[in-house]
């Protein structure tokens, strides 16, 4: 499986406004939200990086900070719409 690079808009949920990342190998790799609370998201980032991404998705999905989303949250709604696409 190649390296494919994606980027979800959090449409205004979070603070973040866009989260980056990359699958390569069934891996979520380079993790990077952009704005948002810097230690959070890179904590975040840190953590599941190089995780599989279906665990990504099971471990993240539905965490709330404020209304029903999270960055963590979005983080997992991107990697789950970008398996649906590959």
């Amino acid at each position: 499986m190649s390296e494919q690079h994606f980027v979800h808009k959090t449409g205004g949920r979070t603070c973040s406004r866009a989260v980056y990342f990359d699958i390569k190998d069934g891996k979520v790799t380079n993790i990077r939200f952009d704005g948002g609370c810097r230690g959070n998201t890179q904590g975040v980032a840190r953590l599941a990086e190089g995780m599989d991404a279906e665990e990504v998705v099971k471990r993240l999905k539905g965490i709330d900070c404020r209304f029903g989303h999270s960055c963590p949250d979005e983080l997992a709604r991107g990697v789950e719409e970008a398996l649906k696409t590959m």
